[in-house]
């Protein structure tokens, strides 16, 4: 008898039903799109901003030493205030291993050619990193770079920089012929591409990372080494000195992916080593990421409270043109809770029917927006449907549907049944 009065008030409240059942829809459709967005967004706008560069930089902890002597500044020999390329495979190590999206190690050199000598610059090139698919250097950590011809796939080959290559008068296919020094032979390179990139760059020669320190004969050297990480927007608690937290703080502090704790453990994981965050990449990342999460999440919470007002008027209609039923049904002896039951299984049904048909409709209006927004981004299948969110979006129609239909079913249940059967209630 239960579930024939419960499929008999669809047959005969269709409309009603329909009317409760789109305020679920519209409100389960807007908070699964925002909540697909605030899941990528992150590592959207992370990949937007790449385009500044890294948002953590790391170089020799005696570069960076200031020793005074009676005013003068005295800083250690340069030729010792190198980093080894060996212990970049440490980062591999960390907490936030998974986080860190690129590296570029660097290691300047300056070539002496005949009647002029010219800055050069050793990169990493589209080098291995981490799983066998995953490739970083330069290129990927500077997307802003434009190469005409190609990135160097040889240890001879290599890029020029636009201004050097217009003053050197070389283009893509010639060769490049530095001549021997004490620490090295004669060397022939062959231009792979010129590479115009808006910035220092582009006066500088730009060679593998082996070459440079085979020409300067310092193996394994590295100078600098620029990384980009996904990382927490910074707070208060991001800025705080974790040497004087507490264990549980430090703990705290050390598992969030702020800029700062993935620092510190670069710093513990690389000996003499420096990390420091970006403060202009990293500031505009957090504050745009910010902004647009606290607008999604208000724009979460309107659908929401729009769609319990809408349930609730539907309901409460609903069940004004029931209470002769109702009424009936407590007259026989349906028990309150009985009643109640049949209701809430009634809005039960609407919140799951509907609250699947708004996750079908939001995930497809979250891929459209971010396609819109990050048009340079390939959707993945990910952008199209996020499993996880079902049971969540589930979980607030029902919220949604009960508290909405919670005031007109307790009103129901304080009608007086032979009142309700007259008429007069």
């Amino acid at each position: 008898m239960f579930f024939r009065l419960l499929l008999e008030s669809f047959r005969r409240q269709r409309r009603r039903k329909l009317l409760a059942g789109i305020a679920i829809l519209l409100g389960t459709t807007a908070v699964t799109a925002m909540l697909a967005l605030a899941t990528t967004i992150g590592d959207r706008i992370h990949k937007e901003l790449s385009v500044y560069g890294a948002n953590i930089v790391v170089t020799p902890r005696a570069a960076n030493l200031d020793v005074k002597i009676g005013g003068i500044d005295i800083k250690p020999a340069t030729g010792n205030a190198y980093l080894r390329e060996s212990d970049l495979d440490k980062l591999k190590t960390i907490f936030w291993a998974n986080n860190i999206t690129g590296i570029s190690p660097e290691f300047p050199i300056t070539l002496a050619l005949p009647m002029r000598t010219i800055p050069a610059l050793g990169l990493w090139f589209n080098h291995p990193f981490g799983s066998a698919s995953s490739l970083t250097g330069a290129p990927q950590l500077h997307p802003s770079w434009r190469i005409t011809g190609s990135w160097p796939t040889q240890p001879d080959q290599a890029v020029l920089g636009q201004s050097l290559a217009q003053t050197l008068n070389l283009k893509p296919g010639d060769r490049l012929t530095i001549p021997a020094t004490p620490t090295s032979p004669v060397t022939t390179l062959h231009i792979s591409g010129i590479a115009s990139t808006a910035d220092a760059t582009d006066n500088q020669l730009l060679l593998p990372l082996a070459t440079a320190q085979s020409l300067a004969n310092l193996p394994n050297a590295v100078s600098r080494i620029d990384i980009s990480a996904r990382t927490k927007p910074e707070d208060a608690f991001a800025r705080v000195d974790p040497d004087t937290l507490t264990a549980k703080q430090r703990e705290i502090w050390y598992c969030r992916p702020y800029a700062n704790s993935i620092a510190y453990q670069i710093r513990e994981a690389i000996p003499g080593a420096t990390a420091q965050q970006v403060r202009r990449v990293e500031q505009s990342e957090g504050t745009v990421l910010s902004r647009i999460s606290g607008l999604m999440w208000l724009i979460s919470a309107a659908a929401l409270f729009s769609a319990t007002f809408a349930v609730s008027a539907a309901m409460a209609t609903a069940i004004l043109e029931r209470k002769a039923e109702i009424g009936l049904m407590r007259s026989l002896g349906a028990s309150k809770p009985t009643i109640a039951l049949l209701f809430y299984s009634e809005t039960a049904i609407l919140a799951l029917l509907f609250g699947s048909l708004g996750y079908l409709l939001g995930s497809g209006l979250s891929a459209w927006l971010g396609a819109r927004v990050f048009a340079d981004q390939p959707l993945t299948p990910a952008d199209l449907f996020n499993p996880v969110l079902l049971p969540v979006v589930i979980a607030l129609a029902i919220t949604v549907a009960i508290a909405g239909s919670t005031p007109s079913i307790r009103s129901a249940l304080r009608m007086n049944p032979t009142e309700s059967l007259r008429g007069e209630a």
